[in-house]
Order: C-alpha cells, then sequence, then structure tokens
C-alpha cells in the first residue's frame, strides 16, 4: 500500500438499503479520500484514493464505523494506480449478471423517526409510512436486485421535491431510503367498513382512519389492519366478548393469540420481564415474546386458554405506534393475530382482505402499499439469556445463516408442518420466512411462489433439492416432481438426522467429528418406516447411527390419536401392561363418549389394527397429559403438550424412574408410577413436574451410557419437544452438571421451522465432502 495511493474495495455483506454509501461518502469526505462508491448486484465496490496513511484509516474505519444494520462478511482489498480523482462520489449502481447478496430484513421504526412521527413540526407529523435508511421495510417490498426503488413495490410512487431532495443528498438521513415518502408523494391509510370507505383518503392523511379504527376496536369490534408482511386481525384483549368473537370467525378455538403492547412500561404491567427479554422485546427486530403473565393482568384469560403466559410484540410500524397511542380511553393492549382463516397463508392484498377477511372483520383499515412478500411475525422465547426461536420469520427473514464450508446450489424444501424451504449459496444459507402447514392448495402455492422470488432474488439455479423421506409430504412431493422434470439431483434426508444437522450448522461444526443428537418430537418418517420421535443418535452430516431411542407404541387409528390424547394414553398402558382401570381420566373420557371407545380401541390394539409403530415423545408427552387429566382432545399441534408444561409446579423435585435398555428407552415404570401418584390424590401440578423431571433426567442417564461406549461430549438438542422451555431448562442443567457441552438452537427454530437447514448440509455433505 505504501508505493501506490489507490485502492479498489469489494464488500459483501448487508450492505445495500441499510445507509452504507452515505457512511462510505461522509467516511470519505472526513478522512480526504476521492474516488467513488456504488452498489452492485453483488454488494458494494469503492475506488479509494488518497495518502497511505489516509487509506489505512479509511479501511480500518469502513469495518469498525459502519452503520448499525450494515453487517460486512468480507472485505477484498486490491491495489491500483491512481487515476486523479478530486471529489468523492456515490455512482449509480451496477447490475451484475448471476451475483447476489444478502438482503436486510424488515425493520422495525427507529428513534429518530418516532420522534418525527410525534412532532407536530414536522412535515411527517403522525404520517404511518415515516421511515429512513436505519428502518422501514425491506425484504418484504424488494422485487429484485440491486436494492434500488424501481425495484421495490414503492415505485409507483413518485418522489415530491421535498423528499426528493432528502433521498439525493448523501448526507441526509434519507439517502436513497428506497421507501421513503411523506404525505404528499407517499403511500395513505383509509378504513372500509361494509364495502365503503368511511373517511376520504385526504382526509385520512390526517388521522381520520386511524381515530376511527380505535374507535371501533374500543367499541368490541374486530379490525383487519394491513401491516408490512400481510394483514393482521385486532381487538381489544381486555373485552372477551371481542376476544370470543374473533376466536368465532377465525376457526381457531384454543390457540394463544399474540397481543401487542404500545411500550415496555405497559408490558412490564402485564408480564414479568427479565433483562434478555426486555432487550429481545425491543431490539429492532421486534418479535412476538413469551412471557409470563402477572396474575392481576386484565387481558382476558380466553387470549391464551390454558396457559401462564402471553406472546406479546410492541409496535414495530409507525401505523401500529399511531393505533396503539397510550391513552386513557384505550385498551394497554390489542390481540394482533395473523389475518386469515386457521391454517391458511396470511392475507396480503387489499383485493384478497376484501374478499376472505371481510367476513372475519367488521372494518378494514388498509394502504396502498404494496406488500411484494408475506411475512408472518417471528416467534421467540429466551433460553440463557439469549434468543431461542420458535418462528423466524419478520425482522430476521432472509438473514443468512453463515456455513461451515462453502456449499454447491442447494434447494430444500423443509418439511409439512411449520415449512420453511432453504437456499444456499456459496457459504450463505438462506431461510425463508414462515409459510405455514402444506396442507392445502394456498399454502402450497405460496411455497412454490416464496421458491420462485428466492431464486430470482438471489440468483440461485438448484443444482441440488433435498427433502424430507416421507412420501406424503406436498413438500417431497414438489422436489421430487421438479427434479424430475428439471433433471436436478436429489437428495433425501431422514427428519431426525436434518434436526440434529441444522443445530450443528448454526453453531458452524465442520463435521469431521460426531455430536450426540438428541432428536425429540411429535412425528418424523423413520428409516424403517416407522414414526420417529424419542431419538438418541450419534450423528454428523455424513450419515448416523441410532444407538437408543423410545420404545415403540402403537398410534391406534393413526392421525386421529395426534388429535385424541386419550387414545395414546391408552396406548401406552396397554404397551405397559397397566390395567386401564375406571378412575384414570383417559378411561372415564372413552366411556362419556360411548359406543364403547374403550372396548373398541383394546380390540384395536389387540389386533393390530391401523396401529403403526411410533418412537414419539411428543405422543408420550401427550399420553401423560391425558393420564393427568389435562386434556383428552386438542385444537391445535401439540396443544396437551403445553398445557402439560403450564401445569408444572416450579418447586418440584421428585422424578420416577425409566428403565433404559441395551437399546431402548421403557417408560413403563415412569407411568406406573404416575398412575399411582394420580390415584393418591397427588396434585396435578406435582404430577406434570414429576414427568418432566423424569424425562430430563433420563436423558442425562442416555447420553452418560454413550459418553462411557465412546460417544462425544458433546450434546446437540433439536426438534419441537425442545420448543418445551421446563424441560429444555431441566435438560440442559443436568447435562451440564455432568459435564457435556450443550447446544440449542439460536438461529433456526428447533422445531420443523429449521429442518431445511439440516436438509441442506446433510445434502451439501453426502455430494461433496465425503470420500
Amino acid at each position: 500500500m505504501s508505493e501506490h495511493n489507490a485502492a479498489r474495495i469489494h464488500i459483501r455483506g448487508i450492505v445495500q438499503g441499510v445507509g452504507f454509501r452515505p457512511f462510505v461518502y461522509g467516511l470519505a469526505r472526513r478522512l480526504s479520500i476521492n474516488g467513488w462508491v456504488r452498489n452492485t448486484s453483488a454488494g458494494v465496490d469503492i475506488v479509494a484514493e488518497g495518502t497511505p496513511a489516509d487509506l489505512a484509516a479509511f479501511i480500518r474505519a469502513l469495518q469498525g464505523e459502519h452503520p448499525p444494520l450494515a453487517q460486512i462478511d468480507s472485505l477484498e482489498l486490491s491495489e491500483q494506480p491512481g487515476n486523479g480523482f478530486n471529489e468523492f462520489q456515490i455512482v449509480p449502481s451496477e447490475p451484475v449478471p448471476g451475483a447476489f447478496q444478502p438482503i436486510s430484513p424488515d425493520v422495525s421504526i427507529c428513534a429518530d423517526c418516532l420522534r418525527e412521527l410525534y412532532d407536530p413540526a414536522d412535515r411527517r407529523y403522525r404520517y404511518p409510512f415515516i421511515n429512513c435508511t436505519n428502518c422501514g421495510p425491506r425484504f418484504t417490498i424488494i422485487q429484485d436486485i440491486p436494492y434500488d426503488r424501481p425495484s421495490t413495490t414503492m415505485a409507483p410512487f413518485p418522489l415530491c421535491s421535498a423528499c426528493a431532495a432528502e433521498y439525493h443528498d448523501p448526507l441526509d438521513r434519507r439517502f436513497h431510503a428506497q421507501p421513503v415518502a411523506c404525505p404528499e408523494c407517499g403511500p395513505h391509510v383509509w378504513l372500509e367498513a361494509s364495502g365503503e370507505k368511511v373517511e376520504s383518503p385526504r382526509v385520512t392523511l390526517r388521522g381520520a382512519a386511524i381515530h376511527e379504527a380505535r374507535q371501533r376496536l374500543m367499541a368490541g369490534q374486530v379490525v383487519a389492519v394491513k401491516g408490512l408482511g400481510g394483514f393482521h386481525l385486532a381487538c381489544d384483549a381486555t373485552n372477551r366478548r371481542a376476544v370470543d368473537a374473533l376466536r368465532r370467525r377465525k376457526l381457531r378455538v384454543g390457540k394463544p393469540f399474540a397481543v401487542m403492547m404500545a411500550d415496555l412500561v405497559t408490558v412490564e404491567r402485564h408480564c414479568h420481564l427479565t433483562d434478555s427479554e426486555r432487550a429481545l422485546i425491543s431490539s429492532r427486530q421486534r418479535p412476538i415474546v413469551i412471557l409470563q403473565r402477572r396474575a392481576n393482568s386484565p387481558i382476558e384469560s380466553a387470549v391464551a386458554p390454558g396457559q401462564t403466559t402471553l406472546g406479546v410484540m410492541l409496535p414495530y410500524t409507525p401505523l401500529h405506534h399511531l393505533l396503539l397511542e397510550p391513552s386513557d380511553s384505550f385498551s394497554e393492549a390489542l390481540v394482533m393475530t395473523s389475518g386469515n382463516l386457521s391454517e391458511e397463508p396470511i392475507v396480503t392484498t387489499n383485493k384478497s382482505a376484501r374478499q376472505n377477511l371481510s367476513t372475519l372483520a367488521d372494518a378494514l383499515l388498509m394502504h396502498n402499499r404494496p406488500i411484494h412478500t408475506r411475512c408472518d411475525d417471528a416467534v421467540m422465547h429466551t433460553f440463557e439469556n439469549e434468543p431461542y426461536p420458535l418462528r423466524r420469520s419478520r425482522g430476521y427473514a432472509p438473514f443468512p445463516v453463515k456455513l461451515p464450508w462453502l456449499t454447491p446450489s442447494i434447494l430444500a424444501t423443509g418439511a409439512e408442518m411449520k415449512n420453511v424451504f432453504c437456499l444456499t449459496k456459496d457459504r450463505y444459507a438462506f431461510m425463508s420466512h414462515h409459510i405455514g402447514e402444506l396442507e392445502n392448495l394456498e399454502t402450497l402455492s405460496a411455497f412454490e411462489e416464496g421458491i420462485d422470488h428466492f431464486q430470482r432474488l438471489f440468483r440461485v439455479t438448484p443444482e441440488i433439492i433435498a427433502y424430507d423421506l416421507h412420501p406424503d409430504y406436498l413438500a417431497t412431493r414438489y422436489a421430487q416432481e421438479r427434479a424430475a422434470a428439471e433433471g436436478i439431483p436429489t437428495v433425501g434426508v431422514q427428519h431426525h438426522h436434518a434436526h440434529i444437522c441444522a443445530a450443528m450448522g448454526e453453531h458452524g461444526f465442520t463435521g469431521e467429528q460426531p455430536v450426540i443428537g438428541v432428536a425429540f418430537d411429535g412425528t418424523g418418517y423413520g428409516s424403517d418406516g416407522a414414526i420417529w420421535g424419542g431419538e438418541f443418535l450419534i450423528a454428523d452430516y455424513g450419515s448416523f447411527q441410532r444407538p437408543y431411542h423410545l420404545d415403540y407404541a402403537p398410534l391406534p387409528g393413526g392421525d386421529a390419536a395426534i388429535r385424541q390424547p386419550w387414545r395414546m394414553a391408552l396406548s401406552w398402558l396397554h404397551q405397559c401392561g397397566i390395567d386401564w382401570q375406571a378412575d384414570l381420566p383417559p378411561v372415564r373420557w372413552a366411556e362419556q363418549l360411548g359406543s364403547d371407545r374403550a372396548v373398541i380401541l383394546k380390540r384395536q390394539l389387540a389386533a393390530g389394527i391401523n396401529t403403526p409403530p411410533t418412537s414419539s415423545m411428543g405422543r408420550l408427552f401427550d399420553a401423560a397429559a391425558s393420564l393427568i387429566g389435562i386434556r383428552q382432545e386438542i385444537n391445535y399441534e401439540a396443544q396437551a403438550a403445553i398445557e402439560l408444561e403450564a401445569s408444572a409446579a416450579v418447586d418440584e423435585d421428585g422424578r420416577y424412574p425409566v428403565t433404559v435398555g441395551p437399546t431402548t428407552v421403557d417408560p413403563t415404570p415412569l407411568l406406573a408410577g404416575l398412575v399411582t401418584d394420580l390415584q393418591a390424590g397427588v396434585q396435578r401440578s406435582r404430577l406434570a413436574a414429576r414427568f418432566h423431571n423424569s424425562i430430563a433426567a433420563m436423558v442425562v442417564e442416555v447420553c452418560c451410557r454413550l459418553r462411557d461406549a465412546g460417544a462425544p461430549q458433546k450434546v446437540v438438542l433439536s426438534g419441537g419437544v425442545w420448543q418445551n422451555m421446563t424441560l429444555l431448562r431441566r435438560t440442559s442443567s443436568g447435562l451440564h452438571r455432568a459435564g457435556f457441552h450443550v447446544y440449542t438452537h439460536r438461529q433456526v427454530p428447533a422445531n420443523d421451522g429449521g429442518l431445511a437447514l439440516g436438509q441442506a448440509l446433510v445434502s451439501a455433505w453426502q455430494l461433496t465432502r465425503r470420500e
């Protein structure tokens, strides 16, 4: 560098739409650097000229002082002869054929914009679409790269002279902020009821539509609200009639609703907050965070039936802030749930809202900024003071997971439930937004449209398609049919192997050494054709062994047993040779159903008719919930297990024994102890806690046996059962005390929402790394 006075710099990462070019421009002027900076489809290019000392300071500052939303993944530096530049400029963007770059997720409103939103002297006072380079929509409005306004859904809104001046000023906070707008030139909101606008667009610019929406919410109505990634259905969370009406219309019987509150002070009046939860809920991603609710909170129990927790989020758009603006006459909490019928994709267009939400909502709060990509809210827990994802979507997607090694271009199609697909390129894994349950044409269409958009956005043409081994998954059928049509090689990946490898990939495991993988979930297609779900694996990316698993038990009636935990309870009692005594809750339930249900089920089990074997830990949790009397039938996935956890006493240390055999885990002593205590009148909360303690202790015991037999010290916990925070905490604590290194999910969910990452890593290893 000392012999030259010019350098060419190429930067990759999250460096577009985050104020990176104006940062470079300001930095260059401060350090007397001449040259230029531009966006390309591959990142940001810079040509910089100056003294050797100034150039060195410039390069250091690029990496150490970049904007808060930027992330530099690589900086390539090459020397070149000087060109005699006499100033520094921002030059037009340049597309690069085949090149790609990561894209910023949507970002919640920043403090500067929020201050302007409530400043009567500001020209964007109370404007619902205020944003700048540091905040606002990204992923949901982008149609292609480079990330410039013509390639977003803001293209139909020409800038007024005032906005154009800000947009073109490199020293302005809104320089090249692609969604920048104001009341004169940007999108607007209005309210519709019974198919007609309540106010004219010009009046709504002054806030009449939002005021009317607030009035209707306080009157007990349901209002559909168009947000960043789709519509929400909102109602007053303290109004039982409103909550019940929303449940009835949405066909959502018992699954908890999320709520939105105006600020942290309000959240703390209703929920307990740890420091890590406070940081997470107020982070720029603004996810829904699962919090322990206070006993005296006036939020209706019907918001989260059978739960001691609430899913809470803070406003993340200016529209939400205006809608939730605190006042003595307005609720402190609104239910804010996805705008759709249960299990259908979230509605994104005004036309589809009129067609599909008019029967669910009393009014529609609309706006005319198009949503290009639907994106549900992300849902998070905290574990060991760090985020623990349950659903990775708005605010996080499509932020990539960095891979431990270079991969070919792979499409991994994920699973049937909580579907998320994955595309890889180089060392990036681009995980999609939450697609949902692939159970109908609408969701399948959203899945296919999402894949097409990601392939175009990230310039990926799949060389391999990876899929789950379950032959009936729609994602699997898509993979196989597309591969056959386009001549693309495929790799089928066992479900639980993919779970463990997803967590390994998150933590940067290179794959040379295996781990102990504890994969617990409800359903996964096993290598022997059985339904797995209680698995202990010795796994690396290339292969796995299954030294232990939960004993097989019959699944009477197949999917019916998943919806009716009493069936699974009686099945496990039959499997364990425990009498179906008349005072047991599942036996009583079966008798109340009539038609000799218990007798018929016993004959079915004896004859082995429609009773596929399962080693599912999720079904064992269902059986325990039924035996204890907590839940006999469910209305949503994992309801019995969720309510079992909610019932567990926090101060109970008791547990039941479990028999660990040569290759299987037999829960007969556990279930026998549970029945004995139940009949002795032990409280439900004690029984629920002892069940959790027993499973946690069993995991530690099996891992110790594996280690004694030569297995590694590293334990990876993955699968949907590990969303149970009581089980996760008690198991992790026990493993740490036993000297293990424990790895849990931090970037993708433990449930099937993270499965595609594992599928991609397994297929990449098998095709590029095996000897």
